[in-house]
């Protein structure tokens, strides 16, 4: 969903005005397209990096990293949040997501799912000519959390 992205980063920068300022959203575009640079892609050139913002402030980075099998390849997006939790991260507000596409390019399925899992609110998706701006609720509607697994 395209949306404002000056009215989405100052809405953002308020309500994370702690941890989150204009500045640290650029530093996260920066290490997402530095962290795209590592990316292990020989078999669909497809680069992608993605940097994570934590609740307590921290910055975490991954990129994709293909495998003759493909079933096995790992999404930029969830090696930042294995990262993450890997270094005791409990919780994530933003993501930043970029590509070597003209066009904006969203996570995939299976991304998104594990985003939200770990309590991401919004979501930058950056291309060479774009970007775009979604919520979580957005970006994964109706989505699967865990408390639809509490048994009363």
């Amino acid at each position: 969903m395209k949306t404002n992205l000056e009215e989405a980063i100052k809405k953002i920068s308020e309500k994370y005005s702690h941890i989150l300022t204009q500045e640290k959203l650029l530093e996260m575009a920066s290490l997402s397209i530095q962290s795209k640079s590592n990316s292990y892609s020989p078999y669909s050139k497809f680069r992608v990096g993605c940097c994570l913002l934590t609740s307590d402030g921290k910055l975490f980075t991954g990129t994709n990293v293909e495998n003759v099998t493909f079933g096995l390849s790992v999404c930029a997006e969830r090696c930042a949040v294995f990262n993450a939790v890997s270094q005791g991260a409990k919780k994530i507000i933003v993501a930043v997501v970029c590509t070597d596409m003209e066009y904006v390019i969203t996570p995939c399925g299976a991304c998104r799912q594990v985003l939200v899992e770990f309590g991401l609110e919004d979501c930058f998706c950056l291309s060479l000519n774009d970007i775009n701006h979604m919520t979580a609720e957005e970006l994964l509607p109706s989505s699967c959390r865990i408390d639809h697994l509490k048994k009363e």
